[in-house]
Formats: C-alpha cells, structure tokens, sequence
C-alpha cells in the first residue's frame, strides 16, 4: 500500500519528469553543439547576448550576479538556461486575465481625501509613505476600522471560526496553504453548512503550496459542496519559469466588513496541532470596517481573473452588510504585491519604514536574503542610533534557506543591528513595527521569492492599537531568544564556503 501511494505521488511523479526533460536538454544541448561547430558558435553568441540583456535590464543586482557566474561557467549552455529560464514575469497567458481583472477593479479604490489629508497634518514623512502605497499600488488609506493583532494561530483560529459560523451573506479565501486536519475540518464543516444556505462562499488555493497537503483534484469535491473553488497557477510536469510566481497571499474575508490576513495558513502546524520544527510562532491581523475593502478587492481581481462571475463589485462593500457605524482606531492601509509590474512594492514599503526610523524598528521574518539596498538601509538605520532587531528561527524549515539567512548576520552584528532566533522552534510571522507609531503585517518575507516573485499582501498601520501589540509581542518573544552575538557567528571553513556559494545563487533559489 505505501509502494502504490509512492509510485503515485504527485510531487514525486512532477520530479522525475523534471529531471528526465533537463537531462534530455542537456544531453541534447551537448549533442549539438560536439556535432557542429556552427551551432557551438550559435551557442556562445547566444551567451554573450544573454548577458549584454542581463547587464542593461533594470534588475537587482544580485539577480544579475546569479546569473551572470552560471553563464560564464558554461558558456554553451549557459545563455540557453537564461533564455528557458531567466524570466520573472508570470506566463503572458496569467498576466493578460490578471491585468484585464485589476483594471476592471482599479476604480474601485478611491482615496477619501479627508482620511489622508488627516494623516498629513500629523506628520509629513509617515503621508508620504500612505502616499507612496496609495499611489504606486493604489491602496487606499483607511480610517473607521478597528484591529486586532494575534501573536499565534492558536489565538487566532477561534476567531476565525466565529467569523465563519456568524456569516451571513458571503465568504471569501485565498490561502497559499491548506492541509488536511483538525483546522481546515473545523472550517470546512462550516463553509459546507453555509455554502448549503445559500451563501457566496468562495475559495482560492495556491496548487504548489497545497501539492502535499490536499488530494488531487481536491476542487472537484469542494465544487460538489457547492463552494466555488479556484486552483491558482496548476503545477504541470514542464519545466518552466511559470512554476516560480505562487499566490502567498492569505486573505479571509466574512460579509465585506470582517477582514483576517497574516502569516497564518490553513494547517495545523500554524496553530500548533502538528508540531513541526518545534514551536511554530506565527502572527495575523483581523479587520472590522472599511479597510476589509481593499483586501475583497484583491480576493475578487484574482478570482475574476480566472472565473469572471461579478459585474457589480459595489455590493460586496463594507457598508452594505456591516451593522453599526465602524469605529476609529488609527490608520489601516491594507496593500498587495505582484510580480506584474516592475515595483519592488512589498521591499519598497520595508524599506520606508527603514528609512523613515527615528528611534526603533524591530522586525519578524521567517527568512532573511536581502539585496544590498535592504542591508544598506538596515544598516545605515542602525549607525544613526536606530535600535534595529532583527528576529528569525532557530530550528529552520529549509536548511538551505537558513544557511543563507545566517550568512547575513555577521554584516548586520558589525553594523550594530541586534539578531536574534527564536529558541522554541520555527518563527513564521511577517511584521515590521517602528517607533510606538507604524507597524505592517503581512505574508511578504524577506527574501527574493516574497519580494519579487510571488503575489503577496499586507496591512500597514499608523497611530493604531495594534502597533504596540506588535510592539509587545516581539519583546516578549524575545525573552525566548538567542542573541546572535561575534562569538556565536564564529564558522568553520567548509560551512563558509557552503554559505557563500548558496548567497551567490540566493535569487535563483
């Protein structure tokens, strides 16, 4: 029984035929170019070219470098693997549905001028930074919601359920995880309950981030609940760029004027069912009132992407089903990230924060493999008295990940910035928060997958009770760390070596 489920698993059926078509390729590629001197010659121009387009496009950096060593290794097959493979934009298919659908929802985010005009006579550089994610990804400033932070998906998840069990119209998610357990059955046996009254209930699932976790063909069975169900960018067995750009997001949302987002996906790790690398810490956000807007806009600009049911967005706002007039709490400026256009939208809003910092800024990211103007801000933030901490795990998901993300401490450590690693087990949150004043929380990590690859989003906030939540659970969570001072930095040649050639090849991974 275990040796038919092996010779039937998904991932594993996918990866031998991965292999097999880049053994082909290269056999392929080796065979042509010994029979044929003109096609060698092809070949290494075709080298030369890639790397004058690599050198002049407007790209990272480090990006450049990654692929630039490969291509002057293996100058025959070095420009033909950039050619197959060097693209980061989606598949033109995807980026035509999902252009069409975000500008039949662009209009739909209107600013309320008062609400930013509000913002700027309070402080100058913190508008300019709501102008910034207002402007460049059209998200509107909110006021009239109220937060709640959660510092893990054990405190989350109950809320989330009465969410759920207290719907009345419709519901919305867009998770890239989902697994099978106690989590997803709890809320699954509440999406059937309210998809059989007659509710829009509606899901998005990531493919790659769900392969192991759910049966194939899983939406069928949802379908036949009568909970429409979309599967965001299908894992085929061709070896293809397309793979890369995933939908991290996780987006729930309940009758337009309830709103949950974070790190927490739908499996029972994230709330501790399931231990996996120890202790996972995790942290989300809830929203109640008008900023839940922004983030049902981006539920329906991918799901009409993919399946065009709405005409009338309008009576999905959250005036339309929300009982009482919504309450102040601060600012709250829910925003997206994709790897559509060329703004490095998600970095761009960290690097903000950064450089806006006057007395602290204390960071979550699960992983961190940051380009040189991430260090540059980080550091310099730090060298003008800027208390900058940064935290990560201390028992890793990835190991190769986080021989990269340990590479970076001794920069940080020299420049003054505070590391530490979450002792218990595996830290997954995604929160920036900075001078009792703003905070983000989000799914965007710190490393060149979240910051250029995927679909992302997060909520920043301004004046508002959840930034000293924020605020209190990273030092609280620190007690619970290791500093990573000189002497623990200290490491032995070969695992130097390891770590600087995994660095050089960081955004390719």
């Amino acid at each position: 029984m275990k040796l038919k489920k092996l010779m039937f698993n998904r991932i594993l059926i996918i990866g031998l035929l991965f292999a097999v078509q880049l053994t082909w390729f290269g056999v392929f590629l080796v065979h042509l170019t010994t029979e044929s001197w003109w096609i060698h010659m092809l070949m290494r121009a075709l080298s030369v070219i890639a790397l004058l387009v690599i050198i002049n496009r407007n790209e990272n950096p480090a990006y450049k470098l990654a692929w630039t060593v490969p291509i002057l290794t293996f100058p025959l097959l070095g420009g033909m693997m950039y050619v197959f493979f060097g693209g980061k934009k989606p598949a033109r298919g995807m980026r035509k549905k999902l252009d069409a659908s975000a500008k039949e929802t662009a209009s739909l985010l209107l600013q309320n001028p008062n609400v930013f005009e509000e913002i700027k006579t309070y402080d100058q550089q913190i508008a300019g930074q709501v102008n910034y994610i207002k402007e460049c990804g059209n998200f509107p400033v909110y006021g009239q919601t109220q937060t709640k932070y959660y510092k893990s998906g054990e405190e989350n998840f109950p809320d989330i359920l009465k969410a759920l069990k207290e719907a009345k119209h419709y519901i919305f998610l867009e998770y890239f995880i989902i697994g099978e357990g106690k989590m997803w059955g709890a809320m699954l046996e509440i999406l059937k309950e309210k998809a059989a009254l007659g509710l829009d209930v509606r899901l998005i699932y990531d493919d790659f981030g769900c392969m192991t976790l759910l049966p194939y063909q899983y939406k069928k069975e949802l379908e036949s609940y009568n909970i429409k169900c979309e599967v965001f960018n299908k894992t085929k067995p061709f070896f293809s760029t397309v793979l890369n750009h995933r939908d991290h997001r996780k987006i729930l949302v309940v009758d337009g004027y309830i709103g949950f987002t974070g790190g927490i996906n739908l499996a029972d790790e994230y709330i501790n069912e399931k231990i996996r690398f120890g202790y996972w810490k995790d942290t989300g956000i809830r929203l109640t009132g008008d900023a839940v807007w922004s983030l049902t806009v981006m539920f329906l600009t991918m799901w009409n992407a993919f399946r065009k049911t709405d005409e009338d967005f309008t009576k999905f706002q959250p005036h339309i089903h929300g009982k009482d007039l919504f309450k102040h709490d601060g600012y709250v400026q829910p925003y997206g990230d994709s790897p559509l256009d060329d703004e490095r939208f998600g970095e761009n809003v960290y690097l903000n924060i950064i450089n806006c910092s006057k007395r602290y800024v204390y960071i979550y990211t699960p992983y961190l493999i940051i380009d040189n103007e991430m260090m540059t801000a980080l550091c310099l933030a730090s060298k003008r008295g800027v208390d900058v901490r940064i935290m990560t795990p201390n028992i890793p998901d990835k190991k190769m990940v986080f021989y990269v993300t340990q590479s970076y401490y001794d920069q940080l450590v020299k420049a003054g910035i505070k590391v530490y690693q979450f002792e218990p087990g595996f830290l997954h949150a995604k929160c920036f928060v900075c001078d009792d004043e703003i905070a983000t929380v989000g799914t965007i990590n710190m490393d060149y997958r979240s910051l250029y690859l995927h679909f992302e989003c997060g909520v920043f906030l301004y004046q508002n009770s959840a930034v000293f939540d924020v605020k209190k659970d990273f030092l609280d969570t620190q007690k619970q760390c290791i500093e990573m001072t000189q002497e623990l930095l200290v490491r032995k040649l070969p695992v130097r070596l390891i770590q600087a050639i995994l660095r050089l090849f960081a955004p390719l991974m």
